[in-house]
């Protein structure tokens, strides 16, 4: 595996959190890394290629915008990757990951309204054959995943 060199390492650290809400977001990256813009971009894509970076998006607090729950499903498990493709499909589903328990597939349902996420948990089981347990959030911690990854 290559090790990032220090320009890497700096866009990975620096803008974990406080990503530029700026019409030209990697145009602001780069002045303050002190590169240019394209740069960046050949840096994050490649750095993406590599599968350090998952993704480059925004985070909103849960149902703050439109509606949300996690859900999660016992899955046979000579069922379990069709049923995840099937779940992963679905334009609202945010994320899907397998758990070692009974209830093995969990998921994020993201929407409009909550009749929304409602309808897509109704089609989920229509499709499956599966019962989905819907589970709501009741209250809100914020844990930070943004870390230094180095010192």
């Amino acid at each position: 595996m290559e090790i990032p060199d220090t320009l890497d390492r700096q866009l990975l650290d620096r803008f974990q959190r406080d990503f530029p809400l700026d019409p030209q977001p990697y145009a602001r990256i780069a002045e303050a890394l002190g590169c240019g813009e394209a740069e960046v971009l050949e840096r994050l894509a490649r750095l993406k290629e590599r599968g350090a970076i998952a993704r480059i998006g925004l985070t909103v607090r849960p149902n703050t915008v439109g509606a949300s729950t996690l859900a999660a499903m016992a899955v046979p498990s000579d069922r379990l990757e069709p049923v995840a493709a099937l779940v992963s499909g679905i334009e609202e589903v945010n994320h899907n990951y397998q758990r070692e328990d009974r209830l093995n597939l969990w998921f994020v349902v993201t929407a409009p309204t909550r009749e929304r996420v409602d309808r897509v948990l109704e089609r989920i089981e229509a499709e499956t054959g599966l019962h989905v347990l819907d589970l709501p959030m009741e209250a809100g911690y914020h844990l930070d995943l943004g870390f230094a990854l180095w010192e």
